[in-house]
């Protein structure tokens, strides 16, 4: 059997794995995801992670390894800002705390499909048409200077489009009816708050996926790598905003080392036919923005209160 084809099926079967265990075993109850459980599982995910990273620097040599590193650590950068508007998404809908799991687990899922189609597209595109890379790093640049621009603005997540064709073609519960995304009431079909909430969560990701996916193609076209390490960023995202989201307005001058992380992947991505930076060069920009605008951001705020974790609500229904 073709080895390309073994890695593929072997890491399609390894995925379906850990999402079995996680809403089959660990997270079959609704129960709100505690501080301690939510680090306990982001530093599950980043170990598997740095695990995997290894086995593709054996297998596939150093190169390959450093690919992997520098294209995880800048999808999981970008998915930190991707956790604010899910907290938005989340306010803006009332998700009790003990549904919010069950929401970003179906999200993640079809984030995943809707990655994989993006990643295989993406690769067909730049080995078909290698000028599509000016336009991925020019779309970067000026993403990034529109983020600093608009860094003070708040998306309204019940306006987005997804949800409000949802409206036109749904009868909307007014209410939430447990952890179910659709009810059957006087024999017609109604969707729930809940399912609103999941598509914006989609529809947010594929907002975010316009990003991060051109901004990994900098690194490497290879699709294996481009894709194991966006899903790798993805299964981790759960935890990180169990983990993070009460400690989110402490991350004042984050968006700005976002924002300059897209500049930056962007100017490399339009200088490839003239100058290719190595790898372990962007490698190390990452580290230093993303790491300094988070200890900047916690030495400006080190005065201000902080909420460990998402606010528990009442754990009945409402």
């Amino acid at each position: 059997m073709d080895l390309t084809v073994l890695a593929w099926g072997g890491f399609a079967v390894f995925v379906l794995g850990l999402l079995a265990l996680d809403l089959g075993v660990l997270n079959r109850r609704d129960e709100v995801v505690s501080l301690r459980q939510s680090l306990l599982m982001c530093l599950f995910y980043f170990v598997l992670a740095m695990s995997f990273g290894a086995g593709v620097w054996y297998f596939r040599g150093s190169t390959s390894g450093m690919e992997f590193l520098t294209g995880y650590l800048i999808e999981l950068s970008l998915s930190i800002d991707n956790i604010f508007v899910i907290a938005l998404v989340f306010t803006a809908f009332a998700v009790p705390p003990r549904y919010q799991h069950r929401v970003l687990f179906w999200g993640i899922i079809g984030a995943l499909v809707m990655r994989a189609g993006m990643i295989l597209a993406g690769t067909a595109l730049v080995r078909e048409f290698h000028w599509i890379l000016y336009l991925f790093g020019a779309f970067l640049v000026f993403t990034g200077i529109k983020m600093v621009v608009a860094a003070d603005a708040e998306p309204a997540p019940e306006k987005i489009w997804l949800v409000r064709l949802a409206r036109r073609f749904f009868r909307v519960t007014q209410d939430f009816h447990g952890h179910n995304f659709f009810v059957t009431i006087d024999g017609v079909r109604h969707a729930t708050p809940l399912f609103l909430a999941l598509l914006a969560v989609e529809a947010v990701d594929v907002v975010f996926a316009v990003d991060s996916i051109p901004a990994i193609f900098a690194i490497t076209t290879d699709p294996f790598i481009v894709f194991t390490s966006n899903v790798f960023a993805i299964l981790g995202l759960r935890s990180l905003y169990f983990a993070l989201a009460g400690l989110l307005p402490r991350f004042r001058y984050l968006k700005y080392g976002l924002a300059l992380l897209l500049v930056v992947v962007g100017v490399k991505m339009l200088m490839v036919d003239f100058y290719k930076m190595p790898t372990w060069v962007a490698l190390s920009l990452i580290v230093g923005i993303i790491g300094g605008s988070v200890l900047l951001s916690i030495w400006k705020t080190r005065n201000e209160g902080t909420q460990a974790g998402p606010e528990p609500l009442d754990s009945r229904d409402p």
